[in-house]
């Protein structure tokens, strides 16, 4: 290979590299902007982050809930992690878009077609999912843990200017009040926050793995006993010890199994059209048909027939 040959070889890798470069530049920029507007309200979006604790609190009869912090720059690093976090949620239009603008050159009419769907509904399931930790998961675990100890009872009467105990006496035993931080009360709320939004991208994935061949209906049906297994792990990790919070994210994400299957089913749909229609198959067959399960497939007899 002469040297003018390798120099047009490197002259495309390099215009690539460029352009990834831009590219990233962009986003990085996106970023950075979202994270300054968001550190700008970080007061905000902390109060909002723990609405849950705070409405519990309340619920369970302390009327005043007080978060501390215990060190110089505590409240300041948290504030830079709501930051972080809003600047990634706030920047990930741009961020999808300046990914979308790498990588269609590359992508056929057809691919482009069926790419751009899922990087619109990636980011709206994270965000369901996200409000559904926020709205419902949160406010049951805070319940949970906070409801061991008996912190109102004793906080309520003080406030009021009253006795802890009735006539005057003094309450036996020791009060177990509870003094939360707030990273780490923060830190609860943003695992489940990414969690239930990241649980919420299997529609994407699977879907996604369907139109690549990677995945099928048939295997995900059966599968579906593993998948119980999987999602009930899941379950028990990512929340509580709380049965009714556990049930409801396992309710929740086997739902969104039974609808990936669905969606797989019909990209297998769709496939086999377009096969009919340029002859590849004929009517009543399909280009995802498989043996047949094991449940279903008749037993075979090694001896003559009498």
């Amino acid at each position: 290979m002469s040297k003018d040959e390798i120099e047009d070889s490197t002259a495309p890798l390099i215009e690539h590299l460029a352009e990834l470069r831009n590219r990233l530049i962009w986003s990085l920029v996106a970023f950075l902007i979202a994270m300054v507007l968001c550190f700008s309200v970080g007061g905000q979006l902390l109060d909002f982050l723990l609405m849950p604790i705070e409405k519990t609190m309340r619920n369970l009869g302390n009327p005043h809930p007080i978060m501390q912090y215990t060190a110089p720059q505590e409240y300041f690093f948290t504030l830079i992690r709501v930051s972080v976090v809003g600047g990634l949620i706030l920047s990930f239009p741009v961020i999808a878009y300046q990914l979308w603008r790498f990588v269609a050159p590359g992508l056929y009419r057809n691919e482009k077609n069926a790419f751009l769907p899922f990087i619109i509904a990636s980011p709206l399931l994270f965000l369901l999912g996200a409000a559904f930790a926020q709205f419902v998961v949160i406010p049951m675990a805070m319940t949970f843990f906070l409801g061991f100890a008996d912190l109102p009872s004793f906080l309520a009467a003080v406030v009021k200017g009253g006795d802890p105990a009735p006539g005057g006496a003094p309450k036996a035993g020791i009060d177990i009040v509870f003094n939360g931080k707030v990273n780490e009360t923060l830190d609860i709320t943003l695992k489940m926050i990414v969690a239930f939004g990241l649980c919420f991208q299997l529609p994407v994935l699977l879907t996604l793995m369907g139109k690549a061949g990677l995945a099928s209906s048939r295997g995900l049906r059966r599968t579906r006993k593993y998948a119980i297994v999987g999602i009930l792990t899941v379950a028990a990790l990512v929340t509580p010890p709380d049965v009714a919070t556990q049930v409801i994210l396992f309710t929740v994400v086997y739902g969104l199994y039974e609808i990936s299957i669905f969606l797989v089913a019909r990209v297998e749909s769709k496939k086999d059209e377009e096969a009919r229609a340029e002859g590849i198959i004929g009517e009543g067959e399909s280009l995802f048909d498989d043996e047949p399960d094991e449940e279903s497939t008749p037993a075979k007899t090694t001896g003559p027939e009498e």
